[in-house]
C-alpha cells in the first residue's frame, strides 16, 4: 500500500473537528501536497484560529472562504483555487463540511429538514459539479489508465448512521434529518462515481467513525470511541489504498465495506 500522493487536496468544513485533523495530517506527511486549500464559511473568524495559526506556517496551505450550500460561495472558491494551481487540476476533494440536528422523528420539520440536507447532500453535489473541470484536468495529467486518490477523486464524508439495512445507534439518538441526509449522499457518491468515471475520477463515501468532536459529542457524560488523530490516520490510509475496484462503495475508516 502506497502513500496518498495527491500534489492537491481540499476539504471542506476545515475549521474544526474531523476537516482540521484532516488538514494537519495533510501538512504532517513525510511527502505533503503541494497545495492544501482549506475551505470554509468564516475564515477570519474565532472558529477558524488554529486554521490561521497553521496557514502562517505552512506556505502550501491556503484557506478559502467557502459556504457549501451557497451556489454563488462554491463558484467563487473553484475560480480562485483554479487561479492558484495555474493551469493544473485538483486531485483530491473531500467533502468534509456537515451538520446534524438531534431531533425525534416527530419534533423534525420542514426547517430542519431543510437546512440538514442542504449541507450534507446539496453542497456535496454543488461542490463536485463545481470542482469537475479542475478533477477532470487532473485525471488527464496523472498517468496510467486505473482510478486512486493521488489522480482524481471525490470522498464524500458520510455516516453509518445513513444505513438503511443497518440503522446504526438508533438507541442513542434517532437524529432522523441526518441519517436521511446521508443515506441521500451515499446514492449522490454512486451516482457520481457513474457519472465521473469516464473522466477518470474516483468517488467514495467514508464513514469516519463515531468521533470525539463537536457533532460526534465529547461531553463527559459519553465520549465517542474514536479520537480524530485515529479516524484520520484510518482515513488517509484507506484513501490511499482505493483503486478503481472501490469507485462508488461505502466504507469505513479501516476501509471495511458497509451496508448501504
Amino acid at each position: 500500500m502506497g502513500e496518498l500522493c495527491a500534489r492537491s487536496v481540499l476539504v471542506t468544513g476545515a475549521n474544526r473537528g474531523l476537516g482540521l485533523g484532516l488538514v494537519q495530517h495533510l501538512l504532517k506527511m513525510p511527502n505533503p501536497p503541494q497545495w492544501v486549500f482549506a475551505g470554509c464559511r468564516d475564515p477570519k473568524g474565532k472558529q477558524a484560529q488554529e486554521l490561521q495559526n497553521l496557514a502562517s506556517k505552512h506556505s502550501n496551505l491556503v484557506i478559502i472562504p467557502l459556504e457549501v450550500t451557497d451556489p454563488a460561495s462554491v463558484k467563487a472558491a473553484a475560480a480562485r483555487v483554479e487561479e492558484l494551481l495555474r493551469g493544473s487540476g485538483l486531485n483530491l476533494l473531500i467533502n468534509n463540511a456537515g451538520t446534524a440536528n438531534p431531533t425525534s422523528l416527530d419534533k423534525e420539520t420542514l426547517e430542519t429538514m431543510t437546512q440538514t440536507y442542504t449541507t450534507n447532500t446539496v453542497g456535496p453535489l454543488l461542490m463536485g459539479q463545481a470542482f469537475l473541470p479542475l478533477l477532470k484536468k487532473a485525471a488527464q495529467g496523472s498517468p496510467g489508465s486505473g482510478l486512486s486518490c493521488s489522480k482524481a477523486a471525490i470522498v464524500n464524508m458520510s455516516s453509518y448512521a445513513g444505513s438503511i439495512e443497518d440503522v446504526y445507534v438508533w438507541e442513542f439518538g434517532q437524529v432522523v434529518s441526518y441519517r436521511c441526509s446521508k443515506a441521500a449522499l451515499n446514492m449522490l457518491t454512486k451516482c457520481q462515481s457513474l457519472a465521473y468515471r469516464e473522466h477518470g475520477i474516483l468517488c467514495v463515501a467514508l464513514h469516519p467513525g463515531w468521533v470525539q468532536t463537536d457533532m460526534g459529542g465529547s461531553g463527559e457524560s459519553f465520549k465517542p470511541p474514536l479520537t480524530i488523530d485515529a479516524s484520520v490516520q484510518g482515513i488517509l490510509k484507506v484513501l490511499s489504498s482505493l483503486s478503481e475496484k472501490e469507485t462508488g462503495t461505502f466504507l469505513n475508516w479501516e476501509g471495511k465495506v458497509l451496508p448501504w
